[in-house]
């Protein structure tokens, strides 16, 4: 395993830290997570050299730190740095910070959480901080020895992670930034500015949700078909994203056992500045030709749901953009209908605006409904 720096602590993160919010679950409950298979990834990522797990209050509607707690024991707990989050969107009263703490800890079986997050701070959380006097809070759990380092996670526009960047002394933020999303929320230069003012810098979204690993349009493969070394989409992705210096972490949401082992032999052959220019190049025209293919940022983070007319909203996403990758395949209509039922098709949607309130991406998910009514009628 390769190890980089984590801002200003002397500790080494390895490259690969395991993201929590996409474990292996039974059928189709988020919170039916899949035990012993979720437990094996985690432990074998560690066995391997991962060293950074992170979770938060919500991820598989509050099962996922449950999970995370059951894979540390026996000993994995001390092998590695645990990072969760605060639900900050749901505080509605002081009472909550310390009901949700103590809940991470039970959840957890931890005394302690490493690396603390205030998760998703945008336009709309971001003044409850204030208003509930988190960090005063935060550093009482601090002083108690409950929090060791405090940070936040983001999701909006640049001019706002600069002002939340300099507004405290942060450890570390967690901020979103792949190939595509160069220039999008903090990108590239939020990294930069983080990292300059002495921040470790973790990402999560390397490979958008899984949208860069998938078998690419042929117009990007052929893109990659021009390298000289071959690599899979899921590598190019993540390479990518470890060829950034100022990066301290990549967060991976993984469920198969063989997406960890992947990835560890990735993060194995990782490292900054690696890349040749060629190879960079590449990448420019890789994310061009997704852009005209009309590629759709969901990440199947799965925030917009549960949607209160019962639409599948990330399922929808999913096949809306593949049938645009695929250059409106005949089969992606078919399979649309196979995982789509009349009672979660986008023609239930009665546009309330709920789901893009809660997407981090702040997609226009009403008006990509409205679309998928028209691409997939109802065959009935």
């Amino acid at each position: 395993m390769k190890y980089r720096t984590f801002g200003k602590l002397e500790w080494k993160p390895s490259a690969l830290g395991f993201g929590a919010m996409r474990l292996p679950i039974n059928g189709n409950d988020p919170s039916n997570i899949n035990e012993p298979l979720a437990i094996k990834m985690i432990r074998h990522a560690i066995d391997n050299g991962v060293n950074y797990v992170d979770t938060a209050y919500g991820y598989h509607r509050g099962q996922s730190e449950v999970l995370v707690g059951k894979a540390l024991q026996d000993g994995y707990r001390q092998k590695v740095k645990l990072a969760t989050k605060m639900p900050v969107r749901m505080v509605e009263k002081q009472e909550h910070l310390d009901e949700y703490f103590n809940n991470h800890l039970k959840r957890l079986q931890t005394t302690h959480i490493d690396f603390y997050l205030l998760h998703g701070m945008r336009k709309t959380t971001w003044p409850k901080v204030a208003k509930y006097d988190i960090l005063q809070w935060a550093e009482e759990r601090r002083e108690e020895g409950k929090i060791k380092y405090l940070g936040f996670s983001f999701h909006d526009d640049l001019s706002l992670f600069k002002e939340i960047v300099d507004s405290y002394p942060w450890t570390f933020c967690q901020i979103q930034l792949n190939y595509m999303d160069t220039q999008y929320q903090a990108g590239l230069e939020g990294l930069r500015y983080a990292a300059g003012k002495g921040l470790a810098v973790v990402v999560m979204e390397p490979i958008k949700g899984g949208k860069l690993a998938v078998t690419p349009p042929t117009e990007v493969q052929e893109i990659w078909n021009k390298a000289e070394t071959k690599r899979t989409p899921a590598e190019w992705a993540l390479r990518w994203v470890w060829n950034q210096p100022e990066v301290s972490v990549v967060l991976s949401g993984m469920s198969e056992l063989w997406h960890v082992e992947e990835n560890l032999e990735y993060a194995n052959r990782s490292g900054p500045g690696t890349l040749t220019e060629k190879e960079l190049s590449l990448y420019r025209e890789v994310e061009a030709a997704y852009q005209r293919l009309g590629f759709v940022g969901c990440t199947a983070c799965e925030y917009c749901m549960p949607c209160p007319e019962g639409v599948d909203i990330p399922t929808i996403l999913a096949h809306y953009n593949e049938h645009y990758m695929s250059g409106g395949s005949e089969e992606v209509k078919t399979k649309y209908w196979e995982n789509v039922t009349p009672e979660t098709h986008s023609t239930n949607c009665v546009a309330c605006g709920l789901c893009e309130e809660k997407c981090p991406q702040n997609l226009p998910i009403r008006k990509f409904m409205s679309e998928t009514t028209r691409l997939f009628p109802n065959p009935s």
